[in-house]
């Protein structure tokens, strides 16, 4: 029998906010869970962030590891 981790049912500000995005990873028998928040009252999309994300990549000369 595996050993399952109790979570934590403290009620913070933290904790109270459901996850803006949850993401679920299987690789074999792990199974690894990452919940996101984004920042409240923000203006600038997820796209604008990529955005500014290609052009400092492009200006760069675009030599990130992804890209070899």
């Amino acid at each position: 029998m595996t050993d399952t981790p109790k979570r934590s049912t403290a009620t913070t500000a933290t904790t109270a906010r459901r996850p803006d995005c949850v993401t679920e990873v299987r690789r074999g028998n792990t199974v690894l869970v990452v919940s996101g928040y984004f920042k409240q009252g923000t203006t600038a999309t997820a796209a604008d962030k990529m955005m500014k994300v290609l052009e400092a990549e492009s200006a760069a000369g675009g030599t990130a590891a992804h890209a070899m």
